[in-house]
């Protein structure tokens, strides 16, 4: 088996950091958040009895 080293798994870290980031800045790009929002609000408003 491989062990890794300090350094791999700071490389790692970082690595994935970084995928996270471009992942989230790609959600935003697409506007996905609006979408959750949107669909939130629809659930919340079932909820209460209002639509």
């Amino acid at each position: 088996m491989m062990k890794l080293t300090e350094v791999g798994v700071s490389r790692v870290k970082y690595i994935l950091l970084i995928v996270a980031a471009l992942f989230i800045a790609f959600g935003l790009l697409r506007e996905e958040h609006l979408v959750a929002l949107k669909k939130a609000i629809n659930i919340c408003l079932e909820c209460i009895g209002l639509g």
